[in-house]
């Protein structure tokens, strides 16, 4: 079937975000917090990379992968905000055709990338307090490196076909994306092809990678419960779940916020559209903000070694 006269197939060369398209009076309350929270965010992450790169302490393996978290984190944040925020700002809406699919590109594989080092933290938890004696031979320098090797390589290789398969589509004549962010489906649903393969691929990797991460972190947890509830010494049992407190805690609210998020956005027709696109840019902020914190609080190695670094200053 041929497409209408007045229909045109000119190439799409950009797009336009328009953040809330039914509250855009939002924009310039909403650009204070956010940007109070960028601010946190980035300065937690530093401070906390700077204290572990300085502090010999805390060169260990479980601080080496909550760097690797921390700058996952920082490379969401400095993907997302700072073009949220131009649109509040500045009113500077348009996107290029390839920055669209790169941010695309560095939401998708960063998040799972995130579910994935939270997956070998839990790990590191489990070797810890089930196989102690054990600890110092698995988890090595050599394990971190692997570990990220594979971070990286599996989610960045198995979610690099979402923004191809977006950016393989033709976009004839739509360009507005009611969206602050360029989200595979937001900008999909632009294209006039067959978006099905697109949506199922998206759909299937994002539950394969989440869901098998979630599941190894169940195990591992379930472990470590139980092998706590065999210590007889008093307080050995609180001080072997205190080591994974701040751990547990990160996981619970990433995995609550994502969940909220999906919630969501699948049940779009029963709330305002605005909502899904506010829950989807906080999701890019406050665990980012938070995660960094909770160690920093939760952590007395990492206390004392912030503390030591702001005497230098």
């Amino acid at each position: 079937m041929g497409l209408p006269s007045n229909y045109t197939t000119a190439p799409v060369s950009e797009f336009l975000l328009i953040c809330f398209p039914n509250y855009q009076s939002w924009q310039h309350w909403l650009s204070l917090p956010l940007s109070l929270l960028f601010l946190l965010a980035m300065g937690a992450n530093a401070t906390l990379l700077i204290t572990i790169r300085l502090e010999a302490s805390l060169h260990e393996p479980m601080y080496y992968l909550l760097s690797l978290l921390s700058l996952l984190d920082m490379v969401l944040c400095l993907t997302v905000i700072p073009k949220v925020l131009a649109i509040f700002w500045f009113d500077n809406k348009a996107i290029s055709f390839s920055d669209c699919f790169f941010q695309m590109f560095i939401m998708n594989s960063f998040l799972t990338m995130e579910s994935c080092t939270f997956m070998v933290m839990a790990y590191d938890r489990y070797v810890a307090i089930c196989h102690p004696l054990r600890y110092p031979s698995i988890i090595t320098d050599q394990f971190v490196v692997r570990a990220v090797i594979f971070v990286v390589s599996r989610n960045g290789l198995l979610t690099m076909p979402i923004p191809i398969l977006s950016s393989r589509l033709r976009y004839c004549a739509e360009n507005i994306i009611k969206n602050c962010i360029c989200t595979n489906l937001s900008v999909s649903k632009l294209s006039c092809d067959d978006i099905t393969f697109n949506r199922l691929y998206q759909f299937v990797a994002g539950w394969t990678l989440l869901g098998s991460d979630l599941i190894l972190i169940i195990f591992s947890y379930s472990f470590i419960l139980k092998a706590v509830l065999k210590i007889k010494v008093e307080g050995a049992a609180a001080k072997a779940l205190s080591t994974c407190g701040s751990h547990f805690i990160l996981i619970l609210f990433f995995s609550t916020v994502l969940l909220v998020l999906v919630i969501t956005n699948l049940a779009r027709e029963r709330i305002p559209p605005d909502v899904p696109i506010l829950l989807n840019i906080l999701h890019h902020l406050i665990p980012p903000a938070l995660n960094p914190i909770v160690y920093g609080v939760r952590t007395k190695e990492i206390k004392q070694g912030i503390q030591k670094l702001l005497r230098r200053l």
